[in-house]
């Protein structure tokens, strides 16, 4: 779901983020001896001529309002030659690093590197974001070479022998240089990533370690582009308005081809759910729910090979860098700390998720009696039915109170009340007609925060999913005090013209989690990019984001923000009600699906060397997990390992449990509001914006919660959150 490193969705996220937000004031020309040192280091040689150059935005200072890329004037063809100069400026800054002939201080070595490639990162924020949000064929060629060409130059730097020489002089000093707490954590953070990236290893095993960066930087691009051109190539066309029999006129409209009898079906997620869930076209169902699952496993755009190979090599690698498997070199530093740790987790969990997903499937199966046997592509619509049957509630009664404009502003509102700022729209071009910009203030001191960007609604061009990003980092180095130009993209359906955007409970969840991270994004009072903003173990950093969720659907908050759309009438009481009783419903199937998901991605990375090269076929391997831990056939995981982007393309690798492991976090937390009797608490409100959205990755994630707590987390509020108690599972 970020992109904080300059690779993040690439192997090379785990490479040394030599990163600076902005660019210099001058730009340093690249000295003759750059292609010599390069070629000593095993990199190919680069050549970009000044008329190649020449109008390039990237080359040029940016006079925009807050900074923003002039995105009308960025083309396809100014990205390569753009990447190409600044690969060589930041082999021109390491250079200058290691030639440098004064002795290692934290400053020469330490700083230099976190400000190194202020240039490269200026293109690639801008490249990585528009090959998420409005990609084409030339941009995914362009994804194909610039990923590789940039893992390669993080192995260089990360397998530079005097560089790393450097760091560690300074390291060994380092109760004597009397660092303050920021540059004491950037010192011990640049000198960790230095080791864990292989900078110890012996020159023969950082070759081939080098080499499979490289090739699995190939393969994860190509996972994902075959996933979203799997997903955009699967359409089912409806000219008989009776088969969407159902389907509400809102969704209808939306699904209606302009000035055509013609309806489309996707399987972005969006209408995917939504179809699911109201359609009562039980064949219709089962083709959308085979489109769903099926993507990315046949033909041209099979992913199950990739996953294997990807699989194979990061098992390789971690057995090269000394580790069990890739599972084991990744949860090191987390905090669920080693595999076992994570799976024994997910387990106390999947148990009683479990029982309540066996009793979900019987009480659907009593509704449809012997009529047929409920399954896969039935889940979502008859626990629907169920759901009114014991709720008296209908989904689609909720959607009228929960129009865009007014869910965003109770967005707004809570994070103002909660971490005292203030929220603007501004007018500021961005990449998409579509996208919206704010301007982000402390509210005592109007100190500008940051600028905040979304992007909210599906196209063919944006890959699936929601996600914050950012276009700029935060930094405040040698008196140059750069704020973060941060991102929320969703992928809501685009309504009918003239129609407003009316949202489910779950997407308006789902905007306040995206907003939490972006909050983490803007608020960060880091001055190191390094770590400043969203920045800590996989398992910690989605916290942030989840914890804000809980304030989407209280009462005191629905109030504020939950109007009728047409008559402007607050949301009854009643229908709030009938919401929180209804709850914990379907948390049988919700945390079955995800726990599934989750332990497949363990058992992908827990591979040992020798066992991931076993593995010839990628569903047999998902099905033999899958039936080991007891998984029911009526649910599927949340991701097949054909299209699981999170851990073959993005950042998520032994890292998908993270979101119920952070959920301990957000339930524990927000308890600790709800004790209180208010859930705006001044000094808990103060806690969490210092210790938790400000602080970066200034301290080990279990310490920054301790602080903003004042304890450890527990179990309980998790599992009395999802109506579930620690049990055994039965029989059936």
């Amino acid at each position: 779901m970020t992109r904080k490193s300059l690779l993040a969705g690439s192997v090379a996220a785990l490479a040394l983020a030599v990163s600076a937000c902005g660019e210099k004031a001058e730009t340093p020309e690249t000295p003759a001896a750059t292609e010599a040192t390069a070629s000593e280091a095993g990199l190919p040689e680069i050549v970009v001529s000044d008329e190649e150059l020449a109008g390039n935005p990237f080359r040029q200072e940016w006079t925009t309002d807050y900074g923003v890329p002039p995105f009308a004037e960025i083309d396809d063809g100014h990205y390569m030659p753009a990447t190409k100069k600044a690969i060589l400026e930041l082999r021109a800054d390491i250079d200058a690093i290691v030639d440098n002939p004064d002795a290692p201080t934290f400053e020469n070595t330490i700083v230099a590197i976190d400000v190194a490639g202020g240039s490269l990162n200026k293109v690639l924020n801008v490249f990585g974001n528009i090959t998420n949000t409005d990609t084409n064929d030339t941009l995914s060629e362009l994804e194909a070479e610039i990923w590789p060409m940039l893992t390669r130059e993080m192995n260089a730097i990360n397998f530079n022998q005097d560089l790393f020489e450097r760091v560690k002089t300074v390291y060994s000093q380092r109760d004597r240089l009397g660092l303050d707490e920021q540059d004491a954590r950037l010192l011990e953070l640049v000198h960790r990533e230095f080791v864990r990236n292989g900078a110890d290893l012996s020159p023969e095993v950082k070759t081939e370690v080098a080499a499979i960066n490289e090739e699995l930087s190939g393969l994860t691009t190509k996972f994902g582009r075959n996933l979203l051109l799997s997903t955009k190539a699967f359409k089912i066309e409806v000219t008989d308005e009776a088969e969407l029999v159902g389907l509400s006129d809102d969704f209808k409209s939306a699904l209606k081809v302009d000035g055509e009898d013609k309806w489309v079906l996707t399987v972005d997620r969006s209408v995917y759910e939504t179809f699911m869930t109201q359609s009562e076209n039980r064949d219709l169902r089962a083709k959308m729910f085979d489109g769903y699952r099926l993507r990315a496993s046949e033909g041209e755009f099979d992913n199950g090979p990739l996953a294997i190979k990807i699989a194979q090599l990061r098992a390789k690698r971690a057995e090269l860098m000394g580790y069990k498997s890739h599972a084991h070199y990744q949860l090191e530093t987390r905090m669920a700390k080693t595999p076992k740790g994570a799976e024994e987790f997910l387990l106390r969990v999947w148990e009683p998720g479990l029982v309540r997903a066996k009793e979900e499937r019987a009480a659907m199966q009593d509704m449809v009696g012997d009529e047929f046997q409920i399954a896969g592509h039935d889940w979502w619509h008859y626990s629907e039915k169920v759901r009114q049957d014991l709720y008296a509630f209908d989904d689609n009664a909720l959607k009228p109170y929960f129009e865009l404009g007014a869910v965003r502003d109770g967005a707004f509102d809570v994070a103002s009340k909660l971490l005292g700022i203030t929220i603007e729209p501004v007018e500021v071009d961005g990449w998409n007609p579509v996208v919206t910009a704010y301007d982000v203030k402390d509210a005592e001191t109007g100190d500008h925060l940051g600028l905040f960007m979304v992007d909210m609604y599906a196209r063919d061009s944006k890959r699936g999913g929601a996600w914050m990003s950012s276009f700029r980092d935060t930094s405040n180095v040698n008196g140059n005090n750069i704020r973060p130009i941060i991102t929320n993209s969703l992928n809501l359906i685009t309504p009918a013209e003239g129609e407003p955007t009316l949202m489910r409970f779950d997407e308006v969840e789902t905007l306040f989690h995206e907003f939490g991270h972006g909050l983490h994004g803007l608020l960060t009072q880091i001055r190191y990019s390094t770590f400043s903003g969203v920045d800590g173990p996989r398992d910690y950093t989605e916290f942030p984001a989840q914890i804000l969720e809980h304030w989407a659907g209280a009462p005191e908050v629905l109030s504020t923000y939950a109007n009728h759309y047409e008559t402007g009438e607050p949301i009854p009481l009643e229908l709030i009600d009938k919401m929180n009783a209804a709850a914990t419903f379907n948390q049988g199937f919700k945390t079955t699906e995800f726990i599934a998901a989750s332990l497949l991605d363990l058992r992908w990375h827990m591979l040992t060397s020798e066992e991931a090269a076993e593995i010839t076929d990628a569903r047999a391997f998902e099905q033999q997990v899958l039936e080991e831990y007891g998984l029911i056939p009526e649910i599927e995981p949340r991701y097949r390992s054909q299209y699981f982007s999170h851990i073959f393309a993005g950042g998520y690798s032994a890292g998908y449990y993270a979101y119920l492991w952070s959920e301990i976090l957000d339930a524990d937390g927000f308890t600790a509001f709800r004790d209180t009797g208010d859930i705006y608490d001044p000094e808990l409100s103060a806690r969490l914006k210092k210790w938790v959205y400000e602080s970066g990755g200034l301290r080990e994630a279990d310490e920054l919660y301790r602080n903003f707590r004042g304890s450890d987390p527990t179990i309980e509020p998790l599992l009395k959150l999802r109506g579930f108690s620690e049990q055994q599972p039965s029989e059936g």
